[in-house]
C-alpha cells in the first residue's frame, strides 16, 4: 500500500475538529505524518491539537500567529505551506490537503489509494462532499464540473504535485491545480462512491455574499473566459440562493478587471482554460463537458 501524508490548516474549528481527528486516527491505513497547522485560532482548536499530538507520534503541530482576520484563498495556502515544510523530505507517495470540519469512514484513505492504484494517470482525486440540510444528507455543490476535486479533500500523486509546481496562493488555487494537471496529461476527478460529511456549510465562515464574491474573484484570477463566465452567472441565477450567487460571481469577476488584479502568472495555462471553455460553449470535447466518474 502506498504511503500518504496529510496537511490540515485550521482556524477556529473547535466545534467540529474533534470529529476530523477521530476520523483520521481511526483509518485502516494511517498516514506516515499528519501536520495540523493552527492558523491563529482563538477557540478550543489549539487544545484539541495538543491532545492529539500527545497521543500520536505521527501527528505534528504548527502554530501561526493570529493575523486578526480571515485571508480568503491565500491564507489557507500560506498555512498549508508551513505544514508542507515539515513533510517535504518524507517518503510519501501521496499528499493530502484535508479540511478540519470533515468526518469520514475508517476505510476512506484505503479506498482512495485503491482508486489511484487502478488508474496510473490519475493525478488528483478525492471523495465527494456532503452536508446535512433539514434532516437530509445532500451533496454539497453537485453542479461542479467532473474534473473538479473539492479543496477540502484533495489527494495529489507525488509526481503530479511536482509537475504542477505546487499551489497558487490566491483564490482559485483549487481549480488551477487540477486544470494544470489536465493540461500536462493527468486525469483529475472525485470519487462518486466515497463520501465525506462536511460539518458546516461551505462558505459559512464568511457568509453567502462574501463566499460567492470570492468565487467570482477566483474565476477572474484563474483567467476564465468572459463569455463562459457570463453564461455561468446566468445559469447560477436559477439555483439557490437565487440572485445572490449569480450577482456575487459577476461582481467578483468584473471588479477584478476594474481593480486590475493580477491573474495567475501562467499565460499557457490561461490559454488552455479559455480554449477548454470555448470548446464547451461550442459543444466540442472539453474538461467542462467531461462525463463524471
Amino acid at each position: 500500500m502506498s504511503s500518504y501524508a496529510i496537511i490540515t490548516p485550521v482556524r477556529n474549528e473547535g466545534q467540529h475538529f474533534q470529529e476530523t481527528i477521530d476520523s483520521v486516527v481511526s483509518q485502516t491505513v494511517q498516514p506516515i505524518a499528519w501536520v495540523i497547522v493552527d492558523d491563529g485560532s482563538s477557540d478550543s482548536t489549539p487544545q484539541l491539537i495538543a491532545t492529539a499530538v500527545s497521543q500520536h507520534a505521527w501527528i505534528h503541530a504548527v502554530r501561526r500567529s493570529d493575523r486578526g482576520f480571515r485571508k480568503q484563498g491565500g491564507g489557507v495556502i500560506e498555512a498549508f505551506y508551513e505544514g508542507f515544510g515539515r513533510i517535504q523530505a518524507m517518503p510519501w507517495d501521496f499528499l493530502v490537503k484535508l479540511d478540519g470540519d470533515l468526518s469520514f469512514a475508517k476505510t476512506y484513505f484505503q479506498d482512495c489509494l485503491a482508486k489511484f492504484a487502478c488508474d496510473d494517470r490519475l493525478g488528483i482525486g478525492g471523495g465527494r462532499i456532503y452536508s446535512q440540510l433539514r434532516g437530509a444528507v445532500v451533496e454539497d455543490s453537485p453542479g461542479d464540473p467532473s474534473f473538479h476535486v473539492r479543496g477540502a479533500t484533495k489527494i495529489y500523486r507525488r509526481v503530479t504535485w511536482e509537475s504542477i509546481g505546487g499551489l497558487v496562493s490566491a483564490p482559485g488555487w483549487d481549480t488551477l491545480d487540477e486544470v494544470k494537471a489536465n493540461m500536462l496529461g493527468w486525469r483529475t476527478y472525485s470519487f462518486s462512491d466515497l463520501h465525506l460529511l462536511q460539518l458546516k456549510f461551505t462558505g459559512s465562515a464568511d457568509g453567502a455574499w462574501k463566499n460567492w464574491l470570492k468565487n467570482g474573484r477566483a474565476n477572474y484570477i484563474a483567467g476564465y473566459h468572459p463569455l463562459f463566465m457570463l453564461l455561468k452567472c446566468i445559469k447560477r441565477s436559477f439555483r439557490r440562493p437565487y440572485g445572490v450567487a449569480a450577482l456575487g460571481l459577476f461582481t467578483g469577476f468584473s471588479t477584478g478587471y476594474l481593480k486590475r488584479i493580477s491573474r495567475v502568472p501562467d499565460p499557457a495555462l490561461i490559454r488552455y482554460i479559455r480554449c477548454q471553455q470555448l470548446n464547451f460553449i461550442l459543444g466540442k470535447q472539453s474538461l467542462w463537458g467531461r462525463t463524471s466518474q
